[in-house]
């Protein structure tokens, strides 16, 4: 005890004495360095209650300390013996040595301590049945995974408080690495949640309170209750008496008995994943519960951060895709009823966590689906609210920077996944149309007009000019752009915009950025060859200029609603989002590379023998670059120990690191004009089929219904009708060719082609031809044309279908380049 005396005078009283408690019961040496027992005879349950006691106590003061101080950055607290005070980490160390106060708590953080404590657990509960029923007091003091369960959730917050770097790390990384455990929270949570008729017979544990009954909880209940009248002095005996030093007493608490009692809730039929012992939130399940979740997301979400897709897919450990999917549902519906409703603050730090553990697992089966869609839309099914209510919702607490969670906005900002794809599309535009109502209240032009943007652009250097003159507006670009074009040769180009050639030139642009020929991007090396930047253009000069100007154009586009023709990266899309990537996602950037990393990650020899450091080379312009992995990694040796960081480290680099300096200029100037808050309404995939469409085949009944005729066609036109009968017949690649030929974009807009703008036209083309050659089908060496800008097609008159179709010569014969390098389709036949 005297070794153990904390010199700090800003210690609490429940501070010392939850310190001296871990260190008496684990007989600890302060000067070791594997602390691994503990104290013999020692009564574990009395230890746990003891010393969530304690941590409670201590919270309490933390907290109280934290309100007093919220409203200023630094106060002065002067020593009150009378007054418990918050700890002031600087000047907490033991009277032996320099170790600080956490330091005490080293066991805690050590899996020998939770693995005898399981264990003491598991034969304790095997031998319950028999002594009780023979009246061995022996076993009058068991305790359960409940009480262990919240005195490893008093150590988180304990640490999260205390801990100025750390925080609980050290926590986590002990409860996410112990065998087991995690399975043991799950198998606890799942008979609570789900609703498994269990009966637990004579417990004696203070946490196993009903699911909807006692909602006070079991240690903060009615034995905590009891437990506080102790005195100081009470405090001294009990030390004594779980460190074995005094005769053994019966325990005087009373035992709580842990009988089920759901009360019947009627389920809606089709809410197979909407979980009902959760939709009253945090508040719906005691507050044992509550500390197990609590514990169980803050543990599982950090093992998530290091879990592989072999080891999540294939493996399926810690659990099963099956248990995963079980997971998952709960954590969505505990989420979204939490956010609907006002939270308690005693609940924030478990809503936090089940948050951050929901979103990675959203992120992994955004990559890899394991769950179906209808699993994370469940909770939201009923009561989701319109949309035009959800964008103005969205839009007050996205402005509300760092509101709490409240109401119905939150979900929206927190889970937007709760909602289907296309119900986000329309928010999206909803956004947009409401910031274009605005900016016209405010005077600013959103159409052809005086206040309209007027640029002049020549036709063999568009990216040139465009970065010139427009890289400089930032928000302005949302107004309305007027193009003049300057052809090759020199002279103006007759025609006057309105909006078809400000189209051209976006589509004309990105087509030559984008372009891995151009250099600023490359494309990844997958079978689907997405767009990535190109790390070796950081040689070139003003290129995060560039990359600003870019992330402007794409989000132009975005703004008016015109698709570009191509997919990006979902690494680099991640940046875009706000997002951190992780190991598994290095398979879509550098396939080879995560074979590499991933046999190491599980190789079973002698690590040193690959000669491995944490450095990486690269080669640019014919130099190779050494690049250290950490500071000082040409001098670290991958070994056996820190392979598993030397992994992660390198996958860091190549996902975040190399590019981030392009992402972050790109993002700069992509929010000039969509909101970020917009942006996270969607993951990497759906962003990429908002830039670019939908990817599948062409609706031909949507095109129809939403095309318009001019130059003397209508729908009833003999050559309109033969020309959706061709359509029809051609293959699904073929009507994507078609309507990249006339829109410059092979993919259909997401919500239809009522959402194309300009609507696509098709046009009456006069026939030069003779009469008789009209009549005898000479004319097919005239190909129809398009307006690009006008999504117009130009089609020729007196289109003559032939009785057996079109032939593979006479389609293969129709396919080619348009003035735009776009290729076009042959749709005049013999």
């Amino acid at each position: 005890m005297d070794q153990l005396e904390i010199t700090s005078r800003k210690m609490p009283h429940a501070g010392w004495a939850l310190a001296n408690t871990v260190c008496l019961a684990t007989e600890s040496d302060m000067r070791a360095v594997d602390l691994g027992k503990f104290t013999e005879g020692l009564d574990y349950s009395s230890y746990l209650h003891v010393v969530i006691l304690f941590a409670d106590n201590l919270l309490v003061s933390l907290e109280d300390f934290k309100q007093r101080t919220s409203n200023s950055e630094e106060i002065e607290v002067g020593y009150d013996p009378s007054a418990e005070s918050f700890l002031d980490m600087d000047e907490t160390t033991c009277g032996f040595s320099k170790l600080s106060y956490l330091d005490l708590f080293r066991p805690v953080c050590q899996q020998w301590h939770l693995k005898k404590l399981l264990a003491f657990e598991t034969d304790a509960s095997m031998c319950d049945t028999d002594n009780l029923s023979s009246g061995n007091p022996e076993y009058s003091s068991k305790y359960g995974l409940l009480e262990i369960a919240y005195y490893y959730s008093c150590m988180l917050r304990l640490f999260s408080a205390l801990g100025p770097m750390m925080k609980s790390l050290p926590v986590l990384n002990m409860l996410s690495f112990t065998p087991g455990f995690l399975s043991r929270l799950w198998e606890e949570l799942e008979k609570s949640l789900f609703h498994v008729n269990i009966h637990i017979a004579n417990t004696k544990s203070c946490c196993a309170n009903t699911i909807t009954g006692d909602r006070s909880g079991g240690i903060s209940g009615r034995r905590q209750k009891r437990l506080t009248k102790e005195t100081s002095n009470k405090w001294v005996n009990i030390l004594h008496k779980i460190t074995g030093k005094s005769p053994t007493e019966n325990d005087s608490t009373d035992s709580v008995d842990g009988q089920t009692n759901v009360s019947p809730i009627e389920e809606h039929p089709t809410d197979e994943w909407d979980i009902e012992s959760l939709r009253q939130g945090p508040e719906g399940v005691s507050k044992d519960i509550s500390c197990m979740l609590l514990l169980f997301c803050s543990s599982y979400s950090h093992l998530l951060l290091v879990l592989d897709d072999i080891e999540f897919y294939d493996k399926q450990v810690p659990f099963t895709l099956v248990q995963q999917q079980k997971i998952t549902s709960m954590l969505n519906t505990l989420v979204y009823n939490s956010l609907s409703r006002c939270i308690n603050p005693r609940y924030r730090a478990l809503v936090d966590s089940a948050v951050r553990c929901l979103h990675l697992l959203y992120e992994r089966n955004s990559r890899r689906e394991f769950c179906h869609q209808s699993l994370w839309l469940a909770p939201g099914k009923i009561n989701r609210m319109p949309i035009a209510v959800a964008a103005r919702t969205h839009e007050v607490f996205s402005a509300a920077d760092g509101a709490p969670y409240s109401s119905g906005g939150s979900v929206i900002t927190t889970m937007p996944h709760i909602f289907p794809f296309e119900e986000r599309v329309k928010m999206f535009r909803e956004f947009i149309s409401m910031d274009k109502v605005s900016r016209r209240l405010a005077g600013e032009g959103t159409g052809p007009g005086s206040q309209s943007i007027e640029i002049v652009v020549r036709r063999g250097h568009i990216f040139e000019d465009g970065l010139q003159q427009l890289n400089s507006l930032g928000s302005r670009l949302k107004s309305s752009i007027h193009v003049s074009f300057v052809s090759e040769s020199g002279l103006p180009e007759a025609g006057l915009d309105y909006g078809g050639l400000s189209k051209e030139f976006l589509t004309d642009l990105s087509k030559i950025a984008f372009s891995p020929e151009y250099g600023l991007f490359c494309q990844t090396p997958t079978s689907d060859r997405h767009l990535i930047p190109n790390t070796s253009a950081r040689l070139l000069d003003s290129i995060l200029q560039m990359f600003e100007f870019l992330g402007r154009i794409v989000g132009k586009a975005l703004y008016e609603g015109i698709l570009l023709d191509f997919y990006f990266s979902h690494v680099f899309v991640q940046k875009l989002l706000g997002r951190y990537s992780f190991l598994d996602e290095l398979s879509t950037l550098d396939p080879e590379l995560y074979k590499n990393l991933m046999y190491l990650k599980h190789y079973d020899g002698d690590v040193r023998d690959l000669s491995l450091d944490f450095t990486v080379t690269e080669e640019s312009l014919g130099k190779r670059h050494v690049i250290e992995l950490k500071p000082g990694g040409k001098d670290i040796c991958v070994t056996n120990e820190n392979k598993l960081q030397y992994v992660h480290a390198m996958a860091d680099y190549k996902l975040n690191r190399q590019i981030l300096p392009f992402s972050n200029a790109f993002y700069r100037g992509l929010i000039d004009l969509i909101s970020p808050s917009w942006l996270k309404l969607f993951n990497a995939s759906e962003f990429n089929q908002l830039l670019a469409g939908g990817d599948h085949d062409i609706d031909v009944d949507d095109l129809r219904k939403h095309t318009q005729y001019t130059g003397g066609y209508s729908e009833g036109s003999r050559t309109v009708k033969l020309f959706w009968e061709v359509f029809a017949g051609f293959e699904p690649k073929d009507r994507c060719m078609l309507l990249k030929f006339v829109t410059s974009c092979s993919r259909a807009p997401l919500l239809g082609f009522k959402h194309l703008h300009p609507t696509f036209t098709i046009h009456k083309v006069n026939c030069d031809a003779p009469l008789w050659a009209s009549f005898g089908g000479q004319d097919v060496d005239r190909l129809p044309s398009a307006s690009t800008c006008y999504n117009t097609l130009k089609l020729l008159q007196g289109v003559q279908p032939r009785v057996g179709g079109i032939t593979d010569d006479e389609l293969s014969r129709g396919r080619a380049w348009s003035r735009d390098v776009e290729i076009g389709l042959q749709l005049t036949v013999e």
